[in-house]
């Protein structure tokens, strides 16, 4: 039931969810700064990522404890510890104690703001307004190189990013906090790590996660494969063929914010289901494509298919038991983690048989995706 609770103040929280990925840029500046190999700069995006497998499922209980509320404010301030550190002590050490709080942070924040989102609107555009936020998150991990430029430039110095995006976390606990009563949970169901693994005996559930699991493969497979592909048919140089993961990522953001509009009208299993078949075809597009135009066209399309199939997945779980959507959220975050296996995977098929069939690998997730959509409940009034 939809109640009076301003939604604002929490889908700004979207915003610093997008801060994560802050990593990306980061990860070059102190490999740069602190003259490290490739091995010791990777650890940067570990020390992020590997949160999300440890900490879903206990910050699922901690919201059963102290409500969503105080959990979505215990993750900022989490977060804006994460963002000081480099202000304050900038050794490595430090920048991947930094990091880890930031993973930690941004996975307390995942498994809480997507539940208390579905709580304060109707259950048939929770969909629409998850990926409304989606839409800002994006927006947010497009400006941090901008952000980190920009200090570079103009104060002398890209750690100025971490200052910004630690004002914009206090900023978004304090309108928290200010604007948004506390959301009771009301539910007989005394939640423990037993009750939500319990939720995998639910066929739905599992179905859902796994789709979780696969939209995310896909999203990380894409982005890290994409200039391998254009370098392989093309010959391209890295410079350039770099670009094609700027051109997925931009259309994803497009594709976000139309989702948001057309989620508000269109029934979700539908609009997945035409989303998929739209990625399917574009995706055998790109495999069998050899010039630069069609394969940025086909790319493009791809993404803008892509976009919006995390936050219909999402909705959805949290739609099927909302008695139960803490420990579901946690479940689904989750699966973010589980995603990275696919990797290592593409990388194994990729040595063997070229990058054309390592992407071969992320179509049959389309496909299954395509399968769940004819699966989803049509609660939706169209």
């Amino acid at each position: 039931m939809q109640t009076k609770t301003p939604i604002l103040p929490i889908l700004f929280g979207f915003l610093v969810m997008g801060f994560v990925d802050v990593v990306g840029i980061a990860t070059s500046y102190v490999k740069s700064d602190f003259g490290l190999s490739d091995t010791l700069a990777n650890l940067l995006p570990m020390m992020v990522f590997l949160w999300f497998a440890i900490f879903s499922i206990p910050t699922g209980l901690l919201m059963a404890r102290v409500g969503r509320r105080n959990t979505v404010v215990l993750s900022l301030a989490v977060t804006l510890v994460a963002m000081c550190i480099p202000l304050l002590f900038y050794q490595f050490t430090s920048v991947l104690l930094a990091f880890a709080l930031l993973g930690i942070g941004n996975t307390m924040l995942q498994v809480s703001l997507n539940p208390m989102v579905a709580a304060v609107v109707s259950s048939d555009k929770t969909a629409s307004v998850l990926t409304l936020g989606q839409f800002l998150k994006a927006i947010s991990s497009f400006l941090g190189p901008l952000i980190a430029g920009a200090c570079a430039s103009f104060a002398g110095d890209w750690k100025g990013i971490f200052l910004v995006y630690a004002l914009t976390t206090l900023l978004s606990a304090i309108w928290l906090l200010t604007g948004v009563h506390e959301q009771k949970i009301e539910t007989e169901i005394k939640t423990t790590f037993g009750t939500v693994c319990a939720l995998f005996q639910d066929a739905y559930i599992r179905l859902l996660f796994l789709g979780i699991l696969v939209i995310v493969g896909i999203d990380v497979g894409l982005n890290t494969t994409i200039p391998k592909l254009l370098m392989e048919k093309l010959d391209l140089p890295l410079a350039e063929a770099g670009l094609g993961s700027s051109l997925y990522f931009s259309a994803r953001t497009i594709g976000t914010f139309i989702g948001a509009f057309l989620l508000a009208r269109i029934a979700s299993h539908r609009f997945l289901l035409y989303s998929m078949l739209f990625a399917i075809v574009a995706f055998v597009g790109m495999l069998l494509a050899d010039s630069l135009w069609l394969l940025s066209a086909m790319i493009i399309i791809v993404g803008l298919a892509c976009a919006n199939v995390f936050s219909i997945l999402f909705a959805a779980a949290l739609g099927h038991l909302p008695v139960r959507s803490n420990e579901i959220s946690a479940l689904m975050v989750m699966g973010i983690a589980g995603a990275a296996l696919i990797l290592p995977l593409m990388g194994i098929v990729a040595d063997s048989c070229g990058q054309v069939a390592a992407l071969a690998l992320l179509l049959i997730g389309l496909v299954y995706l395509a399968y769940v959509s004819g699966r989803l409940k049509k609660s939706n009034p169209l």
